[in-house]
């Protein structure tokens, strides 16, 4: 006997608690447990902490849109296997929100107030790079992973010498990033045109620099 499909309502309602479980709930029950748990918490000086807790905000905010964007083209996908794909992504993504939710507790600091406009804007981007077809859908994969990627460098390379345990968290999610862009590459996206490459550079140069702050 097959299974029942959901129906449009049920997607939407599914979509409308996973919304609730990234950017209202804490970040609990991540597939994979941060990599810093057993990490002992580094000296650092109010300028630093204050510096460390901004990236760890952005690198949080950048999983909230990363989330919003899997789930969106897993929305529209016009294949099973594309769905599964994206959706299996978009967990992988989760255990990255909890670990950057759990460094910024660590640094009694707060996550982004924005992170709910991030939420549906990227949703929104996401469902219409899915609409126009699987293998865009995927392309949107690799060049989001690949900004996230330079994103993670830059962040690597701003953290203070002793902060490992933050350094850590970014290096496992640095990682893991590639690999999405790789598995998306071996699934067939396109590549991007270099208009595309700047609008979602530009769109990713607003993201950081209001997390940063806010």
């Amino acid at each position: 006997m097959s299974m029942r499909s959901h129906s449009f309502l049920d997607q939407c309602l599914g979509e409308l608690q996973h919304f609730v479980k990234s950017v209202v709930l804490p970040a609990k029950n991540p597939m994979s447990v941060t990599p810093a748990h057993d990490m002992n918490e580094p000296e650092l000086d109010a300028t630093e902490s204050k510096h460390v807790a901004g990236l760890m905000r952005v690198d949080h905010t950048g999983e909230i849109c990363a989330q919003a964007l899997y789930r969106g083209q897993a929305f529209v996908a016009k294949e099973h296997e594309t769905r599964a794909h994206l959706h299996h992504a978009a967990e992988e993504e989760y255990n990255h929100l909890s670990w950057c939710e759990t460094r910024l507790n660590d640094l009694d600091a707060k996550k982004s107030l924005l992170n709910p406009l991030w939420y549906v804007g990227s949703f929104s981007i996401g469902a219409v790079a899915g609409l126009i077809s699987d293998k865009v859908s995927y392309g949107f994969v690799i060049e989001t992973e690949k900004q996230v990627m330079r994103h993670l460098e830059a962040h690597l390379n701003e953290l203070p010498a002793q902060d490992e345990k933050s350094r850590v968290i970014l290096m496992q999610m640095y990682k893991d990033e590639q690999s999405h862009a790789d598995e998306a590459t071996l699934a067939g996206g396109v590549e991007f045109p270099l208009w595309a490459k700047l609008i979602m550079k530009a769109q990713s140069k607003v993201m950081t620099t209001l997390a940063y702050r806010i």
